[in-house]
C-alpha cells in the first residue's frame, strides 16, 4: 500500500482513498449537490479488509447516479460546468487512476471500449486549464505507434512505460 505509483502525488494507499472520495463526490456531483474535495477520507482505514467490496458498491452508485435522466443536462459543482462534462470527467479520472493503480501492481489494464477516444477529446478541451491548476503535468513524449491509451495517458503528463522498479 505505500509503493509508489506514476501519480506522483499519491502512493498506492493515498490513490485507493482519492478513488473512493471521486465515486462518492462525483456520485453527489450527479444528482448536483455540492461536494467538498478539502481533504480524503481514508476509507480504506474505515473499511478494513471489506474496502474492495465497498468500492464495488460505490462504484456502482456513481454509475447507477450519472443513469438517471436529467445527470447530464444543466450545470454542477462547485465550478458550475456542464454536468456531461463533469460526468467525462469523473470517467477521466478513474480511467487514469485505474491505469495508475495496475501499474504500481505491475498488473496488465485495458480500459472500457471506446472510452479511450472519448477522454482524448475531453482531455484535449481541459488541458490548458488543468495544467494552470496542477491537475495535469506538462506531456510526456510518445513514441510513433503509441497506442491510443499511451497518448491520453502521456496528454496527462504520465509516463506511458512508468513501472513500479
Amino acid at each position: 500500500m505505500g509503493g509508489p505509483t506514476p501519480c506522483a502525488e499519491y502512493d498506492v494507499r493515498a490513490l485507493l482513498n482519492h478513488l473512493f472520495q471521486v465515486v462518492v463526490a462525483f456520485r453527489s456531483l450527479a444528482a448536483k449537490k455540492e461536494v467538498d474535495f478539502s481533504s480524503t477520507p481514508d476509507r480504506l482505514g474505515e473499511y478494513g479488509p471489506q474496502w474492495p467490496d465497498r468500492f464495488a458498491d460505490a462504484s456502482a452508485q456513481l454509475v447507477e447516479a450519472w443513469a438517471r435522466p436529467g445527470a447530464e443536462d444543466g450545470l454542477t459543482g462547485g465550478m458550475q460546468l456542464p454536468a456531461r462534462t463533469v460526468g467525462a470527467m469523473v470517467l477521466l479520472d478513474l480511467t487514469v487512476h485505474a491505469w495508475d493503480v495496475a501499474r504500481a501492481a505491475g498488473r496488465p489494464y485495458t480500459p472500457a471500449e471506446g472510452c479511450v477516444a472519448e477522454l482524448r477529446t475531453l482531455v484535449a478541451q481541459m488541458a490548458p486549464t488543468a495544467r494552470k491548476m496542477n491537475v495535469f503535468a506538462e506531456p510526456a513524449p510518445v513514441p510513433p505507434g503509441a497506442s491510443d491509451l499511451e497518448v491520453l495517458l502521456a496528454e496527462t503528463g504520465r509516463d506511458p512505460h512508468w513501472t513500479a522498479g
